[in-house]
């Protein structure tokens, strides 16, 4: 916005200027009409450099006004072709300050030229320089009406556009501290640096780190000593409820619970033969608050970079999401409503076949566009867990591609972390899409076990298989990328009884 008014000042003082020098060098060519030329140039040239400068942008108006009103009022005496220059602080003031700006503007200026003129002339000017200074005036205050019709609409367009605005200026300077970030804001590397540096103070056979999402707790980091036993750090998340829900921190005989931070709550459970009282816990989880000031702030700053991605990423997927329904899947729709008009009167037998076959295939290409909207629509954070929302979508697309879809679902209640959840969804999704358009199949199978640290989805299908990959086809790729993000497995092979198979696994030792 602030270039958009600098090239209009810069263009507006340029062609003044080009009209001021164009009589004076043909016709007064007079050392004081060049003098005066010169000071106009270097107050315009002044002015165009400081309003770059934010700290003196609110001010170049009204000098510039000032200056110009004292420049032409010197030079009256000389030629009153100066006064020309009075219609142009009046607009530029508009433009940056609105009608307030154009009303100081004009009675700077004015104020300065009667000034300097009385000082040039004397006390008694001739009526015509009189009415020269009016006219300009007055033209000033023209132009500053159409300068502040300008500047009302840069303000709604600004408007529009503050959130993005001031997005920008604080991501910048996101970008600019990035550099200090030494542990960086991955939420997973910094929640498994609290949950070992609670680990290496006090001895625990169970702990985790949770965020509470709505009603549920989503685990940042949790570990075991026995992988095969998961009642420890089902002990653990009821130890971080009770904590959250009072607000304090809990120690009992079994473990203890503080909250970490502004959101994050940390919960472990002791050995059997544990010798740690009640009293020893408090010091100790007194001592680790401090110690762990320094990783606590990070955490709070990588959940909060978190939440805005993800409400970010949302935001753009509905928008496109609402582009392409509006947008290419009507005007495509259209098109096959076209060549229905024509089909329905074909030359021959050969131009019904082709009105044929361009229909089928305009049906298929809004199917596929109607389900990229669906893609876009939905979202892991609108479901109440990780296998609703795959069931969710398996409904649609089974509904669309005639395909029967089955869905098996194992689920604990206690959620994975969100960017995991997206990533697995968007994985299980891009291996369901890709069975009904490339595999022919009959059917496909979707499992989905979340026993959280842990997860496991798997899609198979009964069609045709792995086939040689294609030069546009992207899908496999996306897919291992996906996984790599979250540090899942993926597998992706032929069946022994044929058809394919996708299977994305996330570990407890991957959730560390």
């Amino acid at each position: 916005m602030r270039m958009r008014l600098s090239r209009i000042s810069i263009g507006a003082r340029v062609f003044t200027v080009i009209a001021l020098a164009a009589p004076i060098l043909a016709y007064n060519r007079s050392r004081g009409a060049l003098v005066a030329l010169g000071l106009l140039c270097l107050v315009w040239l002044a002015t165009s450099v400081a309003e770059r400068r934010s700290d003196l942008a609110p001010y170049t108006p009204l000098i510039e006004a000032a200056a110009v009103g004292a420049i032409a009022g010197a030079s009256i005496d000389i030629t009153t072709g100066f006064l020309l220059a009075l219609a142009l602080p009046p607009f530029i003031a508009a433009i940056r300050l609105g009608p307030r700006g154009c009303i100081l503007a004009v009675c700077a200026e004015l104020a300065t030229v009667v000034l300097t003129t009385f000082i040039a002339i004397g006390p008694k000017p001739d009526d015509s320089q009189v009415l020269s200074i009016f006219s300009w005036t007055m033209a000033g205050l023209g132009f500053g009406l159409v300068g502040s019709v300008i500047h009302a609409g840069l303000e709604r367009e600004r408007a529009g556009l503050a959130p993005y605005l001031d997005a920008q200026h604080l991501i910048k300077q996101l970008l600019d501290l990035s550099d200090d970030l030494s542990s960086g804001l991955d939420v997973a590397t910094l929640s498994g640096t609290v949950l070992s540096a609670v680990g290496d103070t006090v001895p625990t056979t169970a702990s985790g780190l949770y965020l509470p999402r709505g009603e549920v707790l989503i685990p940042l980091a949790a570990q075991t000593l026995d992988r095969t036993d998961q009642s420890g750090l089902s002990l653990a998340e009821e130890l971080a409820v009770t904590a959250l829900t009072r607000g304090e921190t809990v120690i009992d005989a079994g473990g203890f619970a503080f909250k970490v931070g502004d959101a994050a709550v940390f919960a472990g459970i002791l050995p059997l033969r544990s010798t740690f009282g009640s009293q020893d816990l408090e010091r100790l989880v007194g001592r680790i608050r401090r110690d762990l000031r320094t990783q606590i702030v990070q955490l709070d700053t990588a959940l909060l970079f978190a939440d805005f991605r993800d409400s970010a990423s949302a935001d753009v997927r509905k928008r496109l999401a609402r582009e392409m329904h509006d947008g290419v899947a009507q005007d495509i729709a259209s098109l096959g409503y076209l060549v229905d008009v024509l089909a329905a009167r074909p030359a021959d037998e050969k131009q019904a076949q082709q009105f044929a076959m361009l229909r089928g295939r305009i049906t298929s290409i809004v199917a596929e566009v109607r389900q990229s909207v669906l893609t876009l629509r939905t979202s892991i954070g609108e479901a109440e867990s990780l296998g609703t929302a795959i069931g969710a979508v398996a409904r649609h697309l089974s509904e669309s591609s005639q395909i029967p879809i089955h869905v098996t679902l194992d689920e604990h209640a206690t959620r994975l972390r969100p960017e995991v959840e997206a990533e697995l969804f968007r994985i299980a999704q891009e291996a369901m899409n890709n069975a009904i358009k490339h595999a022919q199949c009959n059917s496909i199978d979707v499992h989905c076990r979340v026993h959280a640290p842990e997860a496991l989805i798997t899609v198979t299908d009964d069609g045709r298989g792995l086939q040689k990959g294609r030069s546009d086809s992207h899908g496999l790729k996306i897919m291992r990328e996906r996984a790599r993000l979250v540090g899942a497995e993926i597998s992706i092979g032929d069946r022994p009884e044929g058809g394919l198979a996708v299977a994305v696994e996330i570990s407890h030792q991957d959730n560390r």
